[in-house]
């Protein structure tokens, strides 16, 4: 029970201030009540209580019933979430109607910049382009999956973001791709990350069988993924990280490549070691 999420953390995904909080928090404790009796029971200021409640009744979580003094009764629980999904996608729709506005003066004015400043890179930035390790690079990563049609390759230590980008991998699963994941021999990795990969491992092996395992001999002089790559150099993208045992992984950059030559030669490095150079997780004690 003790991995049960808070009830209470609801209200943060509601985008509320702290006294709309406080205020709707209260009318779904107490019940229906007027805005001083309100603002006595929440320490909520006489001042702001009128505005709060205005602004709930607006988000559709309370409802204005007339009078004098006119009272503020909280709709359902099961209503107030109904009705935050729907102000999200009103808000969302909005949104992309903005955008729809300003499409064409947008592309007509930066798609020929793009063009001129694209025709000015050099070989090196039609190559590469780098993020940081960290959130940037689990970012990329995720896309990488979400995106991907056929295949997915990936290599790693241990796999220790796993959890980060779970829900991403999950959906390439889901539809099928092809996922094979080479990790790095534990006896090249320290003990703790010897047993975070031990953890992981055994974790894709009971909840995602259609997955290939399989452990790297040698150390690895790059690790990442890449997806979708074809014999004909026409597609692929890769996110790699070069191995730099001296630079701290928070200093360090990835590259991300979208050229097919490039993705093609990581994928045939990629099947050499698993075809040649690697062992399955049986081989694994640890496992």
């Amino acid at each position: 029970m003790d991995d049960q999420p808070d009830a209470d953390a609801l209200f943060d995904r509601l985008d509320l201030g702290e006294y709309e909080t406080t205020a709707l928090k209260g009318l779904l404790t107490h019940g229906r009540s007027t805005a001083p009796n309100l603002a006595e029971a929440t320490g909520i200021p006489n001042a702001r209580i009128y505005g709060v409640l205005d602004e709930l009744a607006d988000r559709g979580f309370v409802e204005v019933i007339p009078g004098r003094p006119k009272e503020f009764q909280p709709k359902p629980p099961a209503e107030i979430l109904d009705r935050a999904v729907e102000n999200r996608q009103q808000a969302f729709e909005s949104f992309r109607a903005e955008l729809d506005e300003l499409r064409e003066p947008f592309l007509e004015t930066y798609q020929p910049r793009y063009q001129r400043a694209s025709e000015d890179r050099s070989p090196a930035e039609e190559l590469f382009h780098v993020v940081d390790v960290g959130k940037p690079s689990e970012s990329e990563t995720r896309s990488i999956y979400r995106d991907a049609e056929r295949t997915l390759r990936i290599m790693t230590k241990s796999f220790e973001y796993f959890e980060r980008v779970r829900p991403a991998l999950e959906t390439a699963v889901d539809r099928g791709v092809e996922i094979d994941v080479l990790f790095v021999h534990p006896e090249h990795l320290s003990e703790h990350n010897s047993e975070i990969q031990a953890e992981i491992a055994g974790e894709l092996a009971a909840e995602f069988p259609s997955l290939d395992l399989r452990f790297s001999e040698k150390p690895l002089p790059w690790r990442g993924t890449l997806a979708d790559p074809s014999m004909d150099y026409e597609t692929g993208i890769a996110i790699i990280l070069v191995e730099e045992k001296d630079i701290p992984l928070h200093l360090r950059q990835a590259a991300v490549t979208e050229n097919g030559s490039f993705v093609a030669g990581l994928n045939r490095y990629f099947e050499l070691i698993w075809e040649y150079e690697s062992v399955g997780s049986d081989a694994i004690e640890t496992l």
